[in-house]
């Protein structure tokens, strides 16, 4: 096959697809192209099909290359690492649309590599990751479905974006990914500024218009390549003799019906399946004992999918017909909800959300411009001031587990809750602090996500971040069977895995902010999309009610142990004078006020400390070294040079010097000007002359009080040597106190 290469146009932009001249080796291999932005995408499966394991081993890898952007990776080894946290939703985005469109009994080890070769500062390569993905599945001989296309929403003033740079994204009010087939959509994900339900589905059918045309790409694709000629491998299946299911079916049947029609526990339910199962197991080997044509076959496996296909049936079948759920709640029911806040003294602010088995224990931490998180990718370097970590441990299922790095999982469940916050963070000219969130989770039965946007929004309330209002999510289901459908609200994990959609949607009392769907079928009509979202919507009003119920606005103080934060301005041209030859001077006002400071190029100054006095000394000593001599000023002057005769030199403002002349010292004669200062002392003195050539006079004597009325032949009283105005030798008033040192 030699070089095939198909475009069209896709937002005013040419969009191509290219095979035949990389990785050749591979399975499928096409390079995408949109803009000055190129992706190279793999497909390889192994040639042995798993026997072990009853699940798809699907793996997707998303890479970007530092150099594809015309820069060096930052590391110490100047070479690309571990995968970023954008690589890795990148790869998630890539993932959840492949899977539904593999067919069932695919068990060979499969993976797609997308690797980013080159990227323009406009075009956002994941989607094009996605589409290449598909159009390698369908050149190669492994079986799928598709194709499969995904595009990005945006929208400017009222009007749709497909693909938006990321210039247009900073203005748009969304970003929606979606992927679909020509006939439904398979994934969702995105967030928005509060949009409405009627909004939201405008956008999906927008992005399914590029879809059909994406999709229409790969076609012509495949078509001129040759690649629907190559036969697909064959699938794994377990042959189970009819005789042999009917058995297992007549023992689990009734049990089965039993459990699922009686409200239980996660626990009880998890309990009760594994005793049943193993109880099963051992039957089915006594049953086969002596049948040699049976010896064969692998029972565990056997008994174990037809248990699981005989569960499925019935769960499905009761919520269809009954409209009952195992919990015993209704297809709308939500479950028990409490929220508490304000539980962990230490933190800036805390929340503990429970609904039903699932618990999120979030903590809100204030911090300093030093805090901010420092992002390098493809994209020029930037800070993020607001994050969002979720953690999912083992004992929140009540299992064993190694604790090692970050999973992709709880990258991908933080950052969709927090982008479901985000349009409410409010921005750093309103709240100057670094924003960290941190939910845990204690109990997971369905939607943990969901529970982590409710207990973030509280746990910004009780740190008294000034979010407008409170954010909630809610995971929504689907049962499907023909023309039945069954849209449940706040689902269970069981109705999780058994059901056919797991869609996530959070947002406020006005509109969707976030958003999250993934499709175990082949796709999903907009219509039920549609009656999803409506659904959606009242069960995140009964949930709002709940947390504001609970607190329904931010604390008007902040917590005792954050960072107070005060922000000053200073000319441009001053910054070198409080930084200081080699940052000595705002190391010593730091180290001296216990104090964290940060100086932007405008001039800003942020300065955190524990308290207002330690701010306060910081604000004042940065003040006078800014500070501008003015006529009738009073200052602490410091006594560089004492010239008898003359007076003495001295430093009243950092780099400003005059003069303090013989006759300024004292109302009395001065015979000796060491008798009243010395090198190194700090006085009080007052400006009385700015002459034009820039020199200043000063006067100590003017602060003085004037000499008593005396009588004739009455001397005047002369001043002690060492003048109550003399107010110390070693440091100013508003420094010498003594201080912890360190920074805060």
């Amino acid at each position: 096959m030699g070089i095939v290469r198909v475009s069209c146009e896709l937002g005013g932009k040419e969009y191509s697809i290219e095979t035949g001249r990389f990785a050749k080796l591979a399975d499928g291999a096409v390079m995408v192209q949109y803009g000055e932005t190129m992706v190279l995408v793999t497909a390889c499966a192994s040639p042995d099909i798993r026997p072990d394991v009853d699940f798809l081993p699907l793996t997707v890898e998303y890479r970007e290359k530092s150099s594809a952007a015309g820069k060096i990776p930052g590391s110490f080894f100047r070479r690309e690492g571990r995968p970023t946290e954008k690589e890795i939703l990148s790869a998630r985005l890539i993932d959840r649309p492949l899977r539904p469109m593999f067919p069932e009994g695919w068990r060979a080890d499969t993976q797609i590599v997308a690797t980013v070769f080159s990227a323009d500062d406009k075009n956002e390569p994941n989607s094009l990751g996605m589409v290449g993905a598909s159009a390698a599945l369908l050149l190669s001989d492994i079986p799928f479905e598709g194709p499969v296309s995904e595009v990005h929403v945006g929208r400017i003033n009222g009007k749709f974006i497909v693909n938006p740079t990321y210039q247009e994204l900073e203005v748009s009010d969304m970003e929606i990914t979606v992927a679909g087939t020509d006939d439904s959509i398979v994934m969702v994900e995105g967030m928005a500024k509060e949009i409405s339900e009627d909004e939201f589905i405008a956008a999906l059918e927008f992005a399914h218009e590029n879809i059909r045309i994406l999709n229409a790409l790969q076609r012509e694709l495949l078509e001129k390549a040759g690649g629907g000629k190559r036969p697909h491998r064959p699938l794994q299946t377990i042959p189970c003799p009819e005789e042999l299911e009917q058995f297992i079916r007549e023992r689990v049947q009734n049990p089965l019906y039993q459990m699922i029609h009686t409200p239980s526990s996660k626990e009880q339910r998890s309990q009760f399946r594994k005793t049943l199962l193993d109880e099963t197991i051992l039957a089915v080997q006594q049953y086969i004992l002596d049948r040699e044509d049976l010896a064969e076959l692998p029972i565990i496996q056997i008994t174990t999918k037809v248990v699981g296909d005989i569960e499925y049936e019935l769960m499905r079948k009761m919520i269809l017909e009954e409209g009952r759920r195992l919990d015993g709640r209704s297809l709308t029911d939500i479950r028990p909800i409490s929220c508490e806040v304000g539980l962990l003294p230490r933190t800036h602010g805390s929340a503990l959300f429970t609904r039903g088995e699932t618990q999120s224990l979030t903590t809100v931490t204030l911090g300093t411009k030093q805090d901010e998180q420092i992002v390098d990718g493809l994209l020029p370097t930037y800070e993020r001031r607001y994050m969002l970590h979720y953690n999912f441990p083992p004992y929140s299922t009540g299992e064993v587990g190694r604790m090692t790095g970050v999973s992709r999982r709880e990258i991908g469940h933080g950052n969709l809750a927090e982008r479901a916050l985000q349009p409410l963070i409010p921005s750093e000219e309103e709240f100057p602090y670094t924003i960290r969130i941190v939910s845990d989770i204690l109990e997971s039965n369905g939607s943990s996500s969901m529970a982590t946007v409710c207990a973030a929004s509280l746990a910004c309330m009780d740190a008294g971040v000034p979010i407008k209002k409170q954010v909630a999510g809610i995971a929504m289901g689907l049962i499907t069977e023909g023309d039945k459908v069954a849209i449940l609200s706040d689902i269970l994990g069981d109705e999780d895995h058994l059901g056919d959609m797991d869609f996530k949607v959070a947002g406020t009392a006005d509109g969707i902010t976030a958003c999250q769907m993934d499709i175990k079928i082949k796709g999903l009509s907009l219509d039920i999309v549609r009656r999803a979202l409506e659904q959606a919507r009242e069960g995140r009003m009964h949930i709002l009610q709940v947390m504001n119920e609970c607190i329904d606005k931010p604390r008007p103080e902040l917590s005792r142990y954050a960072p107070r934060l005060t922000t000053i301005k200073i000319p441009v041209d001053a910054i070198g004078t409080i930084i200081g030859p080699g940052g000595a001077t705002i190391r010593e006002i730091t180290r001296q006020t216990n104090t964290e400071i940060t100086i932007e190029e405008d001039g800003t100054v942020v300065i955190a400390a524990v308290n207002q006095e330690n701010a306060q000394m910081a604000i004042d000593w940065i003040k006078g070294l800014t500070r501008e001599p003015e006529l009738g000023e009073v200052y602490h002057a410091k006594v560089k040079e004492v010239r008898e005769g003359l007076g003495a030199i001295v430093e009243f403002l950092p780099k400003k010097q005059g003069l303090l002349h013989i006759s300024q010292i004292a109302h009395e004669r001065v015979h000796s000007v060491l008798d009243y200062v010395k090198p190194g002392d700090i006085i009080e003195v007052k400006l009385i002359e700015i002459q034009p050539d820039g020199k200043y006079r000063l006067s100590r004597k003017a602060l003085l009080p004037p000499p008593e009325n005396t009588t004739d032949g009455d001397r005047p009283r002369r001043e002690s040597p060492v003048h109550p105005r003399r107010i110390s030798s070693t440091s100013p008033p508003s420094h010498r106190s003594s201080h912890r040192s360190g920074r805060r």
